[in-house]
Parts: C-alpha cells; sequence; structure tokens
C-alpha cells in the first residue's frame, strides 16, 4: 500500500475483473441499439443550472465514458453506465417521447389534441424545465395538458414545477393524476425519516464523489441524482383501481395499480392508441431494491413478480413496446413480454428461495453468501444487481419476515458498536497487533475482511489515522470491485469521509412543497418523532385546536409522546387551553414559522385556558442531524 489520497485497482481487483470480461456476452449490443433506438437531439452542453448560477446536473461530467474501462471499475458496471449515461430526446412510439439522461430519471411526454402529457417530471424543477425545453425545441412549443407521477418517489414528482404551476393546476387546466394513497407515501418517507435517508442518500448516489475512473461513475439505475428545487404539486385526480381510464387532452390511458411493489402507491399504464406500455420503476434494466441502502420500508418481492404476471396477461397483447422511468425501451411485443417475465422471475426467485432457506434454519447473511439465481437470468443483462443486489435483497426478504434478529440468544443482546469495538481489539491483541495482521490480509487481496476487522479499530479509536487510512484503501479497493453503482458509491464515500473530506446530506427531499403537502395528521406524526422523550417525561399538555366547521384537533402531551386526536374524541382528555383559529394559523404553529408566543398574540386567535400549556407542547422538541457520522462512531 502507498500512502496518499486514493490509489489504483489492485492485482486482486484487476484479476477479477478480467474473469469478469472473459466470454463473450459484452459483443453483444442489443441494450445499445434500443438505449440509441429513436435519438432526436442531445442537450449541448448538458449542464443545467438553477436561477443562482450554481449546477444542479452536469451530464457532460460523464464524458470520461467514452474512454477505455480502467480497472477501478467493474466492466458490467462500466457498460451499464456508458448506456445509462446517453441522454438527450428519443422517440419510443408515434407521439410518445422520452427525455433520458437528465436526472436519475427519464421524462415522457406524449403528445395529445392540444398540447403534452407529460409523466414523470423528474426530481427538480430546473431539470424538468431543460428536459420539456429540448423537446419543445425539437417538437414545438406545446403547452403541457396533463402530468402524471406513476409513484411516489421524489424522481417522478419533484420537478413538476419545471412543467407547470399550481395556478394552471387550480384552474382546472392541467389535471395531476396519480396512484391513490400517492400523498401520503411521498410526504411520509421524506419527513419522517427523511434527515437520516437524506443523509445516507449522499453515500447510495455518490454526490459528494468527483465524477471519474477512481470516483463516481454512475448509480445503476442512473447516473445520479440531481441537486435542484424539489418541488410537488398535489394530484387532483386518484387512480383508485386496475382497469380505470382516464383520457387526457385525448391522450386515452388505461392503468393497472400496483401497490406495495417498488413504491408503496404506484400504477402501470398502457397507451392503446400507441401500443406502449409504461411499467414505472416495476420493470427497468437492472435488479432492483427491496430495501434501498438509504432506507425505505421493505418491499414485497411476492407482490411485486405477482403484479408483473398480471401486467403481462392485462396487456401482453396490446403492446409493441414497454418503456419505463428509468433506463430505455424494449421494441417488439415477444421481446417485451419475455424480458418483463424474466423480471417477474427475478423477484420470484428471491422471494422463494429466501424463504425455503429460511424455513431450513440458514440467516439472512448466510442465505446472502450461497443463493445464486437461475443461469437465465444470470445471463440477462437487465437481471444484473446494479442497483439493487442478490445480497442485500436477500436479506431484506428475511428481514420482512423474521427482523433484525436471527435467532442466536448470543446476538440478542450485544454491546453497541463503539463498545463492542473496544472489546474486540482488546481481545486481538490492540490496535497496532490488529492492522499488522490487516495488512497481511490486504496484501493477499481479502478487502473485505480488512474492511470488516478494521472497522473495529476505528469505532475503538477514530483517531488512529493508520486504521482510518487502512480502512479507507479496503473501502476503496472493495468500491473499485463492485459490479454494483450503490455499493461503489457507499465504499468510495466511506473512504473519502475516512480521509477527511465529508460530504454531509447534498439533497433533502423534504423541500418545503413536500412540507406544504403534509396533511394536519401527517404534521403532528412529524413533530410526534421529534420530541426528547427523556425531558418529556413528566411534561402534561393537552390543547385543544378549534378549526372552521368546526373541526377539532386535541394535542396531548403526556409519558413523552405527543398524540393528535380528531373530533370531539373522549381520548383526548381535558384541555389546559383551547385555540380558535384558522388552518394556516395551526399549520404555520406546527410547521414552527409561528412561535406559540407570536400566534398567542395574533388578534385572529381565541385562547381560552393557559397559555403555558401552549408552549409546553413545543418545548421538548429535538433537532435531527443531517450531517451524522457513518463510518466512525
Amino acid at each position: 500500500m502507498e500512502n496518499g489520497r486514493g490509489h489504483d485497482a489492485y492485482e486482486a481487483v484487476a484479476a477479477a475483473h478480467r474473469e469478469a470480461r472473459a466470454g463473450d456476452a459484452f459483443a453483444n449490443r442489443t441494450d445499445f441499439d434500443d438505449a440509441t433506438r429513436g435519438f432526436i437531439a442531445a442537450l449541448e452542453p448538458c449542464v443545467i443550472r438553477s436561477e443562482d448560477g450554481s449546477v444542479v446536473w452536469d451530464g457532460d461530467a460523464y464524458a470520461f465514458l467514452n474512454g477505455d474501462r480502467p480497472d477501478t471499475v467493474h466492466p458490467s458496471l462500466w457498460r451499464q453506465s456508458c448506456l445509462v449515461a446517453l441522454q438527450g430526446l428519443f422517440q419510443v412510439a408515434e407521439g410518445v417521447y422520452q427525455v433520458r439522461g437528465l436526472d436519475l430519471s427519464n421524462m415522457t411526454i406524449v403528445e395529445g389534441d392540444s398540447g403534452v402529457v407529460v409523466i414523470d417530471p423528474l426530481i427538480s424543477e430546473e431539470t424538468a424545465a431543460a428536459a420539456l425545453a429540448l423537446y419543445r425545441a425539437n417538437r414545438g412549443d406545446r403547452p403541457v395538458t396533463g402530468v402524471l407521477y406513476t409513484h411516489s418517489h421524489a424522481d417522478h414528482f419533484g420537478g413538476v414545477k419545471g412543467v407547470t404551476s399550481q395556478a394552471d393546476v387550480d384552474a382546472g387546466r392541467v389535471p395531476v393524476l396519480a396512484p391513490a394513497g400517492f400523498v401520503e407515501h411521498a410526504v411520509g418517507e421524506n419527513v419522517y425519516a427523511g434527515t437520516a435517508m437524506a443523509r445516507r442518500a449522499g453515500y447510495m448516489y455518490g454526490a459528494g464523489l468527483p465524477k471519474g475512473p477512481r470516483g463516481q461513475v454512475g448509480a445503476g439505475l442512473g447516473q445520479t441524482t440531481s441537486t435542484g428545487r424539489v418541488t410537488l404539486i398535489p394530484p387532483t385526480v386518484d387512480i383508485t383501481h386496475t382497469g380505470q381510464e382516464e383520457t387526457v387532452d385525448g391522450v386515452r390511458m388505461v392503468f393497472q395499480l400496483t401497490p406495495g411493489t417498488e413504491a408503496p402507491a404506484e400504477f402501470n399504464l398502457l397507451l392503446p392508441e400507441h401500443r406502449a406500455l409504461c411499467m414505472a420503476e416495476n420493470a427497468t434494466h437492472t435488479l432492483h431494491n427491496l430495501l434501498t441502502l438509504r432506507g425505505a420500508l421493505v418491499r414485497d418481492p411476492r407482490a411485486w413478480a405477482a403484479y408483473l404476471t398480471e401486467s403481462i396477461a392485462l396487456f401482453g397483447d396490446e403492446c409493441d413496446v414497454v418503456f419505463a422511468s428509468h433506463h430505455w425501451p424494449t421494441w417488439g411485443g415477444e421481446r417485451a413480454m419475455s424480458y418483463l417475465a424474466e423480471q417477474r422471475d427475478l423477484y420470484a426467485y428471491l422471494h422463494d428461495q429466501t424463504v425455503r432457506l429460511l424455513n431450513q434454519g440458514y440467516t439472512g447473511t448466510e442465505i446472502a453468501e450461497v443463493l445464486r439465481m437461475p443461469p437465465a437470468l444470470e445471463a440477462a443483462w437487465h437481471a444484473h444487481g446494479y442497483y439493487g443486489s442478490v445480497s442485500h435483497n436477500v436479506k431484506a426478504v428475511y428481514q420482512r419476515y423474521m427482523g433484525w434478529f436471527e435467532g442466536n440468544p448470543a446476538l440478542l443482546w450485544q454491546h453497541p458498536p463503539e463498545e463492542s469495538a473496544r472489546r474486540y481489539v482488546e481481545f486481538m491483541g490492540g490496535a497496532e497487533e490488529v492492522l499488522h495482521r490487516a495488512r497481511l490480509s490486504f496484501e493477499q487481496g481479502d478487502y473485505r475482511w480488512v474492511a470488516q476487522v478494521v472497522d473495529h479499530v476505528v469505532f475503538a479509536d477514530p483517531s488512529n489515522a493508520q486504521a482510518r487510512e487502512l480502512q479507507a484503501d479496503a473501502l476503496e479497493q472493495l468500491g473499485y470491485g463492485a459490479e454494483n453503482g450503490t455499493w461503489r458509491n457507499f465504499y468510495l464515500t466511506g473512504a473519502q469521509e475516512l480521509r477527511g473530506e465529508p460530504i454531509g446530506t447534498p439533497t433533502t427531499a423534504a423541500s418545503p412543497d413536500v412540507i406544504a403537502a403534509l396533511g394536519l395528521d401527517q404534521l403532528v406524526d412529524s413533530l410526534a418523532v421529534r420530541i426528547d422523550g427523556p425531558r418529556a417525561w413528566h411534561a402534561d399538555a393537552v390543547v385543544r385546536f378549534v378549526l372552521p366547521g368546526p373541526d377539532l384537533l386535541t394535542l396531548r402531551l403526556g409519558n413523552g409522546v405527543l398524540t393528535g386526536v380528531r373530533g370531539d374524541n373522549p381520548a383526548a382528555g381535558r384541555p389546559h387551553a383551547v385555540l380558535v383559529l384558522d388552518e394556516p394559523r395551526l399549520r404555520g404553529l406546527l410547521l414552527g414559522a409561528v412561535s406559540p408566543q407570536d400566534l398567542l398574540r395574533d388578534e385572529g386567535v381565541t385562547l381560552d385556558g393557559d397559555p403555558a400549556a401552549v408552549a409546553e407542547l413545543f418545548a421538548y422538541l429535538d433537532s435531527p442531524d443531517p450531517d451524522f457520522a457513518i463510518v466512525t462512531p
């Protein structure tokens, strides 16, 4: 090993890459043909800026992918990144277009009678506006006459105000369609655990890594996430059942509701007149996540597979092209259905075999080491683990059924990481001896073991510079060897932070628009998870808010728990104070935009009871830490 800020790939990694590159699989250019089919124009230069001039998307930073693959990138991930980095406006079918490569996701544009219907307007207002402008520059200045959100993740709704406005939606000029439950799940995921997810998303997408052969080369699903303004306009039309048909600006759409698949609220849709099937994010050119590395609710692979079977049955005879909100389309009815069937088998096999083995007593970690996919799926490029992986998806299935506990009582009450680390290092003969042995393992190419064992030294003593550097070197080599884009980003970001270059939290999906979409009950829930329980053990405050209608919301703080009760419900208890006010004033209070003291001085608010009870409700709020440590204690 050398000292310094990063190294090239060592021979163990380079040899593994030569083995992965062997054979004739890489000679198959079908995906490249599909990814370039229908190309109309690229965005040149492919750099998108916000109003203040800061760069929110830089597709040109991936120009290095046009060169030869270095040993610091897995050959399969390099191939995937070359495909995903292709950007511009593409025709999918007559009247159906996609803008790809301007964000993590794709924006689809369907031409209607008088304008265009936009499906999934990317993450950021700025990238969505640039995508629409690219379309208009080549197809004419058609107005947006409808918007669809296929599901409740921010990369499929966040750019909506780049393609339309709240005023046009409110006026009825632009309907916004989404699956039932969209708002609840979209804002819940991004707010309740949003700080922790955003911090880990910085690792997952490599937002703080330099673009290049020794840094960020992509994330498998897309190159990375844009960093512009995340917006949200709540839907005006809910899709509530499979078979529901809607027509917007002459564009007829037939929906398949798929809750609990890639997102808790999601739909696929057929464009019958175009014979084009949109699979949202339920079928992409990668094995997807059952549990993302940034964190989320565990997804149901059994339901996911069943809905893909249903898609084939519902639409198999009615489409000539399948496209999605990521990657490139698949043309030809037979090819498309074969692709969907293989995607279905991916999730079904992972589910069924993991459950089979857990019923034989194997743990999630053990199953992840032994489970192999069928040869036909291993041979399919779209089934490779560029974004999800067999390893962490197996553990997700185990977690879904069995939880965190693997059944061994020795693991039931372990010491937390720092305390465990100190004891491990002492048992192993001290930090110096551990590092000596770890360096020998590093020279043998066993980077996985080095990362596992040196982690104890780092957590026992985060100031140990030799341990941090060795750990960074091991993580770096693991990143170079990873086929999975998000694993690579996690490893390399961890190495970067160990070397003293923290990334913080580059982006957050809990934007003002997302916060504004929270219902009152969700606002209360978002406050409840911020109550510092121990400090509030002895607090006792009950405040009733009387809204126009009359609508009642009572907040009770007791035993360290903030509870919201709607209506005249005995569970609310006897209030210490009653406030009569309108909803905007109440929202301002719950959002922290107005202090209790200022609210009580507002002439539009009437108080009956103890004003101190109002302040008591908000006296124990904790602030989340967006920069918490990950690779150190």
